[in-house]
């Protein structure tokens, strides 16, 4: 397989990974009037395609190297691999899947503004509190300074939501387009980002142990099980909120097959775009200052690697959403004020994370 043998070369990846994180959303967002739940049938496909198109090409290119997991192509790395590590890779893509059904269900409701910042940026936050917990190794004022902005940021976003969900409802009930007098902006988005961050947290160590060093998945075979996860749990996830959505009618299954063909595209490549970044996160990982997979090989990125493209995703998917989107376009000083505050703040947050692996207590 090919894995990336420089630090630019790694470090590309990384950040390539954070951008498609940041901002496969964008294809939900061109979809337009589409319901989500139709929409996350094709992403999952376009996932498991775009993992497995991976996985028979870099993942099966290159040469064997002293018998070292880079050298292995993705089917001999898939079958030397334990059945525990499969287990474990499939169950961190159903433990990621279900959080982030979440934060789409979220997006549908609130858009990329509120689902990213807020889910993502605790994800990212979580799963940097869990690292230093594992292994204390890096300077507890950066880490907590990190972690202080995060959930900053978290705070302010859900205030600038719910400012301009309110004044929107005043400006309806002005206009008249709504028979209800009473101002009132929902919890549902909320709730569903506060609970999909952390579950999307909780599938990080999952990960971690599908790819242990000796008997452990490799980065194209790890993310191709994990792609499978979330493929498979997607039929449990996605029919549930076809039956009891959090926005219009139940949906039948029928209604998704007959869909014109072009409703298919931009969730195929949404999907596509998420598990590219997937790859790219877990080669840029893979990548070692050292050849071997032993315990002496240097990795060329910092230690909160995957933690830091979580962050930069959400910061990512915060600029989309207020920027471009202009999700939180209001009249009010007070929510540009709160938006421009959440992505400062959300800034901040990984310039910590990325230095803070540098800083030895």
């Amino acid at each position: 397989m090919i894995l990336p043998d420089t630090y630019a070369v790694a470090l590309f990846l990384a950040i390539l990974a954070a951008f498609c994180w940041g901002s496969w959303a964008n294809t939900y967002k061109l979809a337009r009037k589409q319901r989500f739940e139709l929409f996350y049938w094709d992403y999952a496909l376009g996932a498991v395609i775009a993992a497995l198109v991976a996985a028979l090409t870099f993942g099966s290119l290159g040469f064997d190297m002293g018998g070292d997991v880079a050298g292995f192509a993705f089917r001999d790395d898939l079958m030397r691999s334990s059945k525990h590590s499969w287990f474990y890779g499939l169950a961190a893509g159903g433990v990621f899947n279900l959080g982030g059904i979440l934060l789409m269900a979220s997006m549908s409701l609130a858009g990329m503004s509120l689902a990213l910042p807020v889910g993502l940026g605790l994800t990212a936050g979580i799963a940097v509190l869990v690292r230093y917990l594992i292994k204390p190794d890096i300077q507890p004022v950066m880490v907590f300074s990190a972690l202080m902005l995060i959930f900053a940021a978290v705070v302010l976003d859900l205030m600038a939501y719910r400012a301009v969900s309110l004044l929107r409802a005043q400006e309806a009930i002005k206009t008249g387009k709504t028979k209800s007098t009473k101002l009132t902006a929902s919890w549902k988005p909320i709730v569903f980002a506060l609970i999909g961050g952390p579950l999307i947290a909780l599938s990080w160590p999952l990960v971690e142990l599908s790819r242990v060093p000796d008997t452990g998945m490799g980065p194209y075979a790890a993310a191709f099980m994990f792609s499978i996860g979330v493929f498979v749990s997607t039929a449990v996830y996605n029919l549930f909120f076809m039956n009891l959505p959090v926005k219009g009618e139940p949906l039948e299954l029928l209604q998704y097959l007959r869909q014109p063909v072009k409703n298919h595209l931009l969730p195929l490549l949404g999907g596509m775009i998420w598990a590219a970044g997937t790859v790219a996160l877990f080669a840029a990982s893979s990548a070692t200052a050292a050849s071997g997979a032993g315990a002496d090989a240097t990795p060329l990125l910092g230690s909160l690697t995957g933690q830091a493209v979580i962050a930069a995703a959400a910061l990512l998917g915060a600029l989309w959403g207020v920027l471009v989107w202009r999700e939180y376009a209001s009249p009010s000083a007070r929510v540009r004020g709160l938006a421009m505050l959440m992505l400062i703040l959300l800034a901040g947050a990984l310039v910590l994370i990325l230095v803070a692996p540098q800083i030895r207590a």
